[in-house]
């Protein structure tokens, strides 16, 4: 029979649930199917729309689903290819449920948030589980304790355990516990609180995991229990980490396979030998260099997270530490600071994906530095379309531009999809998910593949590089190393007699795991260790 697994949280957000869901995930997956499931609060039926400011990163799946971040943490630290129908939104329930009733399917019942919309909650559960036969699933519920928008989903988290049995469920719920600097000690009230609120809506935790900055001692840990009505042994230290990559390390020491096993009368052990190796390479490498990330949703760095977290690790295993240094491209727009200082002593640049136009000359003139002094490039969806407009302008001499920014350019080279100009709905309409490419051989994006003819990565965008204008650059020296299996879309670009010079319409990042980096990324920081 399944098991469940149901994460909450707690005091205030940003502890890390998704990180605490994706390590309890990693001690159990070498021989069980994990399930990862995301429950978030908001109405919109997905996080498309949203601006990254705002919400972080848009995580696209293998199926083109558009999901919260947090899926990147599970696909990374579990190694699996989650799916849309994983995510539940508010605004995905509701709309299913008022679809429901327009139909007459409630047969003229009064349709409300308990039973209906809690009992649709379950039934996706349920439906999730039987099509993925999963032994383990892991339900995350967004939010904290006491947030309304959470609280129709919590209320189908506790129904569950009468569906399913004592025995087949666990809850872990996620706290905080502040240290006070003026008193030197840890306070456990904000904790005691958040619980006494998640025990009245009638959710017991058989796990407490205590967000830290350092260790709880037994004093502490046993004065949670008494509180809390939980074992001292069932609450987990969750301290501050150098790396999110040693919190399954840290969840094992503490014995939280040991409680699952307990729980659910399983005799489960960890393969973690691989994944302490590169923890250890993380946190003590050999040498360091410094990277340049060239974009516009600079003020959260959560935009850009699993640009982040691949750079981590193609590091590992290259034995180095990337540090980053982010740039605000509006600032070379407005001269605030010019491209040689912004550059100096870094060894790499990225121009990542985005929208619109601000900030997109700052960013070209990146491209063109790194094109003319022989810095390593890496462009990503709108870095690869830059990359090409500045090489149309500055190498083929063309008044070129984007249709995006400027409509009516005289050098369109690049232009909204065909199949997107009759589109009018925003959300998930754009080129989304998973789409296989033809690599040209003796190119290097085909060395990095691993000489691999056909490589499937994941693609979020409405632009591509206009045909019209693909016989101009190749004469100019641009090499189209990559393209769409119908030979339309340009997929990756590069540039001969240059260390490292390559861009991609796709989003290699969505697909990067610690012990399978992308190979765009290796290739990358590998150039960037050599200038």
């Amino acid at each position: 029979m399944t098991k469940w697994i149901i994460i909450t949280g707690g005091v205030l957000s940003g502890l890390g649930k998704g990180i605490a869901t994706a390590s309890i995930g990693r001690l159990l997956k070498n021989d069980l199917k994990i399930v990862t499931v995301k429950c978030d609060g908001y109405l919109n039926v997905d996080p498309g729309t949203m601006n990254p400011i705002e919400h972080g990163e848009v995580f696209v799946l293998e199926d083109g689903g558009e999901v919260d971040m947090d899926f990147g943490h599970y696909e990374r630290f579990l190694e699996i290819n989650c799916k849309f129908n994983w995510n539940l939104t508010s605004g995905k329930i509701f709309k299913s449920v008022i679809d429901k009733e327009r139909k007459g399917e409630y047969l003229g019942k009064t349709v409300q948030i308990f039973p209906h919309i809690t009992e649709e909650v379950k039934k996706r559960w349920f439906q999730i589980s039987k099509d993925e036969k999963a032994d383990i699933m892991m339900v995350e519920i967004g939010g904290t304790i006491g947030d309304i928008e959470n609280s129709w989903f919590l209320e189908a988290a506790r129904q569950l355990k009468k569906a399913v049995g004592h025995d087949n469920i666990l809850y872990v719920h996620l706290t905080y516990i502040p240290l006070l600097s003026s008193v030197g000690e840890p306070k456990t009230k904000p904790a005691q609180r958040d619980i006494a609120q998640l025990r009245a809506m009638g959710i017991q935790p058989d796990v407490i995991i205590a967000r830290t900055k350092d260790l709880l001692s037994k004093k502490i840990k046993e004065k949670i229990a008494l509180f809390c009505d939980i074992e001292p042994e069932n609450i987990i230290n969750g301290k501050d980490v150098p790396t999110i990559y040693e919190v399954p390390l840290m969840f094992e020491n503490e014995g939280m396979l040991n409680i699952i096993n307990q729980k659910f009368g399983l005799n489960h052990k960890a393969e973690l030998v691989e994944w302490k190796r590169l923890v250890n390479r993380i946190k003590n490498p050999s040498k360091q260099i410094d990277i340049a990330i060239c974009g516009k949703y600079t003020d959260l760095h959560d935009s850009y997270a699993s640009i982040i977290e691949s750079l981590i690790h193609a590091g590992a295993h290259l034995d180095a530490k990337v540090n980053l240094k982010w740039i605000e491209t509006t600032e070379i727009e407005d001269k605030k600071i010019t491209v040689k200082d912004a550059l100096k002593g870094i060894k790499g640049i990225i121009v990542p994906g985005g929208f619109g136009g601000r900030g997109v000359e700052g960013k070209i003139e990146m491209i063109r530095y790194a094109r003319e002094n022989g810095i390593p490039f890496l462009g990503l969806c709108y870095g690869l379309q830059l990359a090409v407009v500045e090489f149309a302008r500055y190498v083929c001499k063309l008044k070129a531009n984007t249709t995006e920014n400027e409509p009516d350019c005289s050098a369109p080279v690049i232009d909204i999809l065909p199949e997107q100009k009759s589109v009018d709905m925003k959300g998930g309409t754009m080129r989304l998910g998973a789409y296989t490419a033809d690599i040209k051989k003796g190119t290097l994006v085909y060395k990095l593949y691993g000489n691999s003819e056909k490589v499937s990565e994941r693609h979020r965008h409405r632009y591509e590089v206009n045909p019209e204008f693909h016989d101009i650059l190749l004469k100019n020296g641009m090499v189209f190393s990559g393209t769409s299996e119908k030979g339309r879309l340009v997929e990756f670009i590069e540039l001969p007699n240059h260390p490292f010079f390559c861009a991609t319409q796709a989003h290699p990042e969505l697909k990067s795991r610690l012990q399978n980096p992308a190979p765009m990324f290796y290739g990358f920081v590998d150039a960037a260790l050599k200038i």
